[in-house]
């Protein structure tokens, strides 16, 4: 690099940290570095709403002042006829706080039913796959505290256990893969991002979805809005959704324990062997210990439904269980245990 192109990059990130001495965004970015605690290589997944602009320039900011190398993702799943400009657009705003982001696209014939969650799992898998071309190990997503109360109101409309109704966290895996997802504004709420992106970029992309009151998230949405106005406090919403997560941490203990005392993974063969004290537990160790084998042999990005493990864990006490297909796998009896196998690796 030239000196004058130096000189130019050196004014650029000068401009971009001097936002940090206004009080509001300070604020916000001491929430954001105390959350992420991470001195390695870093990707961030950018949509080109609020959230994930905002993230992009506070992870830009942490990684100047920590000298760390972060690449950016955006994915254009063509959903809309508009994407792809869009997609260059938020290339283009980025472009000029010295962000280079790369665009993802998925290609191919798009879905009809259950639009939102293919979209969800195809937008992680070219991510993840990103990563792992790059060797990176960690992927930022900008969920936020507004993301943290619509997942919890719509898991508990779909009946969800305690595991579900906490399912959004600050550090999870995807897959089985060496990739942790990571949410550093969990504890930000969105009008505080809005306010970051208006500041530095006075831009961010609308999302028409987000209004469509089709899709359950953007009723859940409107629910919230209508809690808040009747005084929904949402502090007490979050220590109520943390209690949650202190009990969680005790279930997954008895859950490990179970599946390390009471099951035998054949790693040749990839398939889990159940005793029969596997199922001498609680309901909820039992419902948790197979979600978490199911998952882990079908490698889905998320457990399956609540429901089927409900029908499955009845179907076994039957004496008339002989074999399922569930989440990918195959769940069968034979004498006195319960055998586990992924459908592409079944020999039995």
């Amino acid at each position: 690099m030239n000196l004058k192109n130096l000189s130019v990059k050196n004014k650029t990130h000068k401009t971009i940290l001097n936002h940090l001495r206004k009080k509001k965004i300070s604020k916000i970015f001491k929430k954001f570095s105390t959350s992420l605690k991470l001195k390695k290589n870093l990707a961030v997944a950018v949509s080109g709403g609020p959230d994930s602009l905002a993230l992009a320039y506070l992870t830009k900011c942490y990684s100047l002042k920590n000298k760390i190398k972060v690449n950016y993702f955006i994915v254009d799943h063509k959903l809309r006829r508009e994407s792809s400009l869009e997609a260059k657009t938020v290339k283009k705003t980025l472009k000029k706080i010295d962000i280079q982001c790369k665009i993802l696209n998925w290609n191919g014939k798009k879905p009809s039913k259950n639009i939102q969650a293919i979209a969800r799992d195809k937008r992680y898998l070219l991510l993840a796959n990103e990563c792992k071309k790059n060797n990176i190990k960690y992927l930022l997503l900008g969920h936020h505290l507004n993301d943290l109360f619509e997942n919890f109101l719509i898991r508990m409309v779909r009946g969800s256990g305690l595991n579900g109704l906490i399912s959004l966290g600050k550090n999870t895996k995807y897959k089985d893969q060496n990739l942790n997802i990571l949410r550093p504004l969990l504890d930000l709420e969105k009008k505080e991002l809005i306010h970051i992106c208006k500041e530095v970029f006075n831009f961010f992309v609308k999302d028409p979805s987000n209004i469509n009151e089709d899709y359950k998230r953007t009723r859940i949405r409107n629910l919230l809005h209508s809690l808040e106005k009747e005084g929904l406090d949402k502090k007490k919403l979050k220590l109520t959704i943390n209690n949650l997560k202190d009990s969680d941490k005790s279930i997954k203990f008895y859950v490990d324990k179970n599946i390390e005392k009471n099951s035998v993974f054949l790693k040749r063969k990839n398939i889990y062997i159940l005793s029969h004290d596997f199922f001498d537990q609680s309901h909820e160790i039992i419902f948790r210990s197979l979600t978490k084998i199911i998952q882990k042999l079908g490698k889905k990005n998320y457990p399956v439904r609540g429901k089927s493990v409900n029908e499955l864990i009845k179907g076994i006490s039957e004496k008339t269980f002989t074999k399922v297909t569930l989440g990918g796998c195959f769940v069968e009896r034979v004498k006195e245990t319960v055998l586990i196998s992924r459908e592409s690796s079944h020999k039995i």
